[in-house]
């Protein structure tokens, strides 16, 4: 049927669970035909507002227009829509930032209420009713297995190459009868190619012809090649000390310039054979896939631009026997990352002195997309390392501070630091010990006079010594940038 007849399956103050893992693989025809039901009773007076769950963030054909419309109470685990973004940080809105590993287990255990619909893409439907799945994995198998009713939307645009590519694993379950996860390579296959559904349940099948949302990635810039040199530099080290051989652990890697700029160093500094065990394939991956720096990744997801699909499409029989995309309760699921041994290379808005870190409020309170899967690999990964430039805004913004605005990972996460200036490895260290590292090798020259007297006066006067901090100046600096726009002290 039409979107349109699809969309009235919804109803206002349904939960509906959609498909969409990093602007991959969500569902791009009914969520607008929703959008527009939803403005029409808008127009005459009615209420109509959904809670809407996904895998991680979609794009603007899904939160974009839904947003547009008003026509969301709550969402989560993840977003990075900017329309999304402002109304709720506007208030306007709920919004509820989770652990993506968390999402299909606490759907489990009944924290989030029935869903009502799942809208899932996929590549198509066999012959035996099983369904293909598409560009991205997420919560998928959950969402189909838990709803009420199910709309399939089939996107004739997505590679029918991707068959085969899946491992959809069902061996799930809930406590206290659950049972080791058997996967102990990057390549192992523990699951199914294909997602199950009750066909009782689908009411609406919609063809759809779109790309996912096609995201190109700016050039590296000197900064981010700074940071990766930087990385690049330690991991040399860590082979020197025989604490990583020459092929490092599984890798995981956040999405962004920096984390492409990484990639491409591993390609230059003669890297062969590793692996990826990651929550997404962008470009930078496929590269190293491509020349044999990475031999193996497994994913949930894509998050290509036009040329790296093009490029996917091109080569894609070379690509099938070397990624795998699962479900994100297994990509990120905390027992395989632990025993994989991964390293976690993730971005940050701000670290503080200490270790902590802030990867999703500016200021503590303006939300820009959410913590995503970083939290499940810095806690559980061999290494975590946390990685931004040492300034925002033309040095008015500090990405080193006192004390962080919001904190997604303690000080007991935390091993490394690194921006343009340099690397922190705070393995091993006391509070203070790591305090003064952080602030030598990693704050801008501009403000590492201002946090060394903050340290120096917080050794002397803090209530405690153990991680000294002065209460009422902690966030000062935070607080002098809402008032002036600049972190520094005026001159």
């Amino acid at each position: 049927m039409s979107a349109e007849q699809a969309a009235t399956f919804i109803k206002p103050g349904m939960t509906v669970a959609m498909s969409g893992f990093t602007g991959a693989g969500y569902p791009k025809a009914v969520p607008g035909a929703l959008a527009a039901q939803m403005e029409r009773q808008h127009a005459e007076g009615k209420d109509f507002k959904i809670n809407v769950l996904t895998g991680a963030s979609t794009a603007p054909e899904l939160d974009g227009v839904l947003a547009k419309a008003e026509g969301m109470n709550l969402r989560l685990p993840y977003m990075s829509d900017p329309e999304l973004r402002r109304r709720i940080n506007e208030g306007n809105m709920e919004y509820m930032d989770i652990h993506l590993s968390h999402v299909a287990q606490h759907a489990w255990f009944g924290f989030y209420g029935k869903i009502d619909v799942a809208i899932v893409e996929v590549v198509g439907i066999t012959a035996d009713g099983d369904l293909i799945p598409s560009s991205s994995v997420g919560n998928n198998k959950t969402w189909l297995e838990m709803a009420d009713k199910v709309i399939i939307e089939v996107n004739e645009q997505q590679s029918a190459a991707m068959e085969g590519m899946h491992d959809v694993y069902y061996g799930t379950a809930l406590p206290p009868h659950r049972k080791p996860i058997n996967l102990t390579t990057v390549r192992d296959r523990i699951g199914q190619k294909y997602m199950d559904v009750d066909v009782d349940k689908i009411v609406a099948v919609v063809k759809t012809d779109a790309p996912d949302r096609l995201s190109p990635f700016a050039p590296v810039d000197e900064t981010s090649e700074k940071i990766a040199d930087h990385l690049l530099a330690f991991l040399d080290s860590e082979i020197r000390a025989g604490r990583l051989s020459e092929r490092l652990l599984p890798l995981q890697s956040g999405v962004g310039n920096i984390a492409n700029a990484v990639l491409a160093g591993l390609a230059r500094g003669g890297y062969k054979g590793l692996t990826a065990y990651t929550e997404v394939i962008q470009d930078g991956m496929l590269e190293l896939i491509k020349d044999g720096t990475i031999e193996f990744a497994s994913a949930t997801s894509f998050s290509l631009s036009a040329e790296g699909i093009d490029e996917f499409n091109k080569n894609v029989e070379h690509y099938r026997e070397r990624i795998l995309l699962r479900a994100q309760e297994i990509s990120n699921h905390p027992e395989i990352i632990r025993r994989l041994g991964c390293i976690a290379l993730n971005g940050m808005i701000e670290a503080d002195i200490y270790g902590n870190v802030n990867s999703t409020n500016v200021l503590g309170s303006h939300v820009m997309n959410g913590i995503g899967g970083s939290g499940d690999f810095a806690r559980n990964g061999y290494l975590s390392v946390f990685m931004s430039p040492s300034t925002a805004k033309g040095g008015k913004i500090s990405g080193i501070v006192p004390f962080a605005s919001h904190v997604d990972h303690t000080e007991h996460d935390t091993m490394i630091l690194i921006t343009e200036q340099g690397l922190a490895d705070l393995r091993g260290l006391s509070p203070k010990q790591r305090a003064q590292l952080v602030i030598n090798n990693c704050a801008h020259p501009e403000y590492r006079p201002l946090l060394q007297d903050y340290f120096d006066r917080a050794c002397k006067d803090s209530y405690g010594k153990h991680t000294p901090h002065l209460l009422g100046e902690a966030l000062s600096w935070h607080q002098r940038f809402q008032e002036t726009g600049d972190m520094r002290p005026a001159s």
